[in-house]
């Protein structure tokens, strides 16, 4: 009973990550069809963009402080719907205040669902006694790869967005619904959370988790570099075609899936350090690979490379802090949320403004060094006796606090 619980638990909150993959790639791939249809112009779309990450942000530490008195599965079941309606009020709306309250709500609840999401990743991992996370990142992925997909259809058929992001909304609303269902949330009552988020709130030391911050910040740097910069460099550095231009961005999104895809057997053969520091030497050679590249095929390379090495950080960065407070793995998952964010909204601006002041492959160079910095607090990744698989891994049978289970 308890090992179908556990299974249960994993597939609806995999679907969960799916769903957000599809929901967020839908959006950002259609930002110039929604800034034509607001009549949004170029001098304030980045005041439209830069708000979504920062309400995120605040959707997050809401959550943290949420969390305490309702489970993460109830923040996350009540979160996911709002982010899909809000993505249907982008493509329904036809006033830019419109756009701004869909896209306000879109952030607000995004950060939550992020927050929850990865949560609950971290309670599942516990009780699996094993690498998991990975594996919801790859559904992640793999949405964000249908999610793209769906929208390369819409534009082609010059749908309108309400009608591309209508029968998405329908469909994936109830699914996620029904399958949150079976998330699977540590049995407390409300009070019993709210001393414990109390506690952990202040068990929480930011000098410790503060590695993992500048890691989760550093990663994502690497992330929007590739998502907004990919196409432009391909393009006027390396004197690419359109149609190539566009390559880049899917082929990391691919290599992303499959690292993370086979990440987990990685980190239960090796250790989650070593994949770590493996993935974060790849992703430094593929920024390195794009910066000397001589022509657009070598500069696709180099981002494919990125897109291997960058894969595995992210979730591991999560893994590793609900590991490193394991009472308060809620809220030490909440402030790292907030890192994902601030990546974001450094990345793009950074490589951006040094491209034109300096020089677009120089300032490939720059994410490139700040990613390496991981290697320096690779060591925050797993502890030894928490390293998993292989000649680390613990037992089938584990102790999670409520009873051993078999998995």
């Amino acid at each position: 009973m308890a090992q179908a619980a556990l299974r249960h638990g994993r597939a609806s909150l995999a679907l969960s990550f799916g769903v957000q993959g599809v929901t967020f790639a839908l959006l950002v791939t259609r930002i110039p069809a929604i800034q034509d249809r607001y009549g949004i112009s170029d001098a304030l779309l980045p005041v439209f963009l830069a708000a979504v990450p920062i309400l995120a942000g605040v959707g997050s530490v809401a959550t943290e402080k949420l969390v305490a008195r309702v489970r993460p599965g109830a923040v996350l079941r009540w979160s996911q719907p709002v982010v899909l309606l809000a993505l249907l009020g982008v493509g329904a709306g036809t006033e830019k205040w419109q756009a701004a309250v869909a896209l306000g709500a879109f952030g607000l609840a995004v950060g939550a669902l992020d927050a929850a999401m990865n949560m609950l990743g971290v309670s599942l991992q516990r009780e699996y006694g094993r690498s998991i996370m990975l594996g919801f990142h790859a559904v992640y992925s793999l949405g964000g790869i249908a999610g793209a997909s769906l929208a390369w259809a819409g534009a082609h058929w010059e749908l309108p967005l309400v009608a591309l992001y209508l029968p998405v909304v329908a469909v994936l609303l109830p699914a996620a619904f029904v399958g949150s269902r079976w998330y699977r949330d540590a049995g407390q009552s409300p009070s019993e959370r709210d001393e414990a988020g109390s506690a952990g709130g202040s068990a929480v030391a930011f000098s410790l988790l503060l590695p993992l911050c500048l890691v989760m910040t550093f990663a994502y740097i690497g992330d929007s570099t590739v998502s907004n910069w990919s196409a432009k460099y391909l393009q006027d550095v390396l004197g690419s075609s359109e149609e190539l231009a566009t390559v880049p961005y899917n082929a990391y999104m691919v290599t992303t899936l499959l690292g993370r895809a086979v990440g987990d057997l990685g980190v239960r053969r090796f250790g989650a350090v070593t994949v770590v520091r493996c993935g974060t030497v790849l992703a430094a050679g593929g920024f390195a690979v794009v910066a000397v590249a001589p022509g657009a095929w070598t500069g696709l390379a180099g981002f494919t490379l990125l897109g291997l090495g960058l894969c595995v950080v992210v979730p591991q960065t999560f893994a590793a802090a609900g590991r490193l407070f394991p009472g308060a793995s809620d809220v030490a998952v909440a402030r790292l949320n907030i890192f994902n964010y601030v990546g974001f909204l450094i990345g793009s601006p950074l490589v951006g403004a040094l491209g034109d002041a300096w020089d677009y492959r120089g300032a490939m160079l720059v994410p490139m060094c700040l990613v390496l910095v991981t290697l320096v607090y690779a060591r925050s990744f797993a502890p030894e006796s928490d390293r998993y698989g292989g000649v680390h891994e613990r037992a089938r049978t584990v102790d999670v606090g409520r009873g051993g289970h078999e998995v």
